[in-house]
């Protein structure tokens, strides 16, 4: 197994914010592996607010031994042994296992998609994503979702309610709510929620800190809309704890260290009875592929990434009617890769 890795500084098409933190562009680590002539590509998206840097994410391929992976793949041994060798640091190992996933699909001549047991029949629409901000751009951001059949929206501010009129004077289309831990009083919670149910919100994200598993299980017994654990649902063996206190979990890769825990995490929550959204971070088509891969098997899909920067290396994926098409092509299915990227 040889490996090779860029820093790339993702570029975003608008300031990016959320209740806490702002940026332009997010860092990311590029990753290609190949397998006896195989590319297989992955990448660590390292929102700097989690903590991961090109730093500790070069720091952490130094360590490992790439001559541990052998074919067939094993992926839980594969998860297993990156945790091994450090805790924390998803992204990076989520960089190493969607290119194992990768370079497993073209191994086998099969789409990801098959190999998980997704039905492309059952690919959820997407959702574009609308950070917060002053009204005159928020209406530039709605006309740049053309295409998509529903919104996504940042709230946890005291402009939540002034940000959701000037949406609804846009658009009528349907929307997802993340609050990123950003209400604190569950009263004044609930309250806003009531008038987001009249203002057609299906799904709300971390409403309440991570670690309010009380502040939020109160909402979520109260609640007309799905309450889903985003923060708080890191890792598959965070879900148990999880169980009662939210509807569901947001899945996200950069989270979850890769494909095969995201898709144990998705077996685990609907054991539970608990419904599931499969997210994204600021991503490049890979890590994008990977999660279109995992999307009909989730409730929600919110995969906008490519569509909200500006330098994507490769062919952004394709949408109809607001759902990305899975085409028959081995591993993520990747196609259009800029030709400056990862020479030797």
């Amino acid at each position: 197994m040889q490996a090779s890795h860029i820093a790339f500084n993702l570029e975003l098409k608008h300031p990016f914010a959320i209740s806490k933190f702002s940026r332009t562009s997010t860092p990311l680590l590029l990753l290609k592996l190949t397998y006896e002539n195989i590319n297989g590509y992955g990448e660590a998206s390292m929102v700097p607010y989690l903590g991961e840097s090109y730093s500790t994410a070069e720091s952490f391929l130094a360590k490992v031994e790439w001559n541990r992976f052998v074919y067939p793949f094993s992926f839980q041994e594969i998860v297993d042994y990156l945790d091994s060798l450090e805790s924390g640091n998803p992204a990076i190992k989520a960089a190493i296992e969607i290119a194992l996933n990768d370079i497993n699909g073209k191994i086998l001549q099969k789409p990801c998609y098959k190999i998980y047991g997704a039905d492309p029949a059952k690919m959820p629409v997407t959702s574009y994503t609308i950070g917060i901000d002053q009204p005159e751009v928020v209406k530039e951001k709605v006309a740049d979702a053309e295409g998509f059949k529903v919104l996504k929206i940042k709230l946890g501010t005291e402009n939540d309610r002034e940000l959701i009129r000037t949406i609804r004077s846009l658009s009528s289309l349907p929307l997802y709510v993340d609050a990123n831990q950003g209400w604190t009083d569950r009263k004044k919670a609930i309250e806003l929620i009531y008038w987001l149910h009249d203002q057609d919100v299906v799904v709300i994200e971390q409403p309440m800190d991570k670690k309010d598993l009380d502040g939020n299980a109160w909402l979520t017994a109260r609640s007309p809309i799905p309450i889903l654990a985003d923060e708080a649902a890191q890792r598959l063996a965070d879900i148990d704890g999880l169980r009662g206190a939210y509807h569901g979990i947001n899945v996200k890769l950069m989270k979850s260290g890769g494909m095969f825990e995201a898709h144990q995490m998705i077996l685990k929550a609907r054991s539970y009875g608990m419904k599931v959204m499969i997210g994204c971070m600021s991503e490049t088509s890979i890590a994008t592929q990977a999660g279109i891969a995992l999307a009909p098997l989730c409730n929600w899909a919110d995969l906008d990434g490519p569509y909200l920067t500006k330098n994507n290396p490769f062919e952004t994926p394709k949408l109809e009617n607001g759902r990305y098409i899975l085409e028959d092509l081995p591993g993520l299915g990747l196609k259009g890769l800029s030709s400056n990227l990862f020479l030797p």
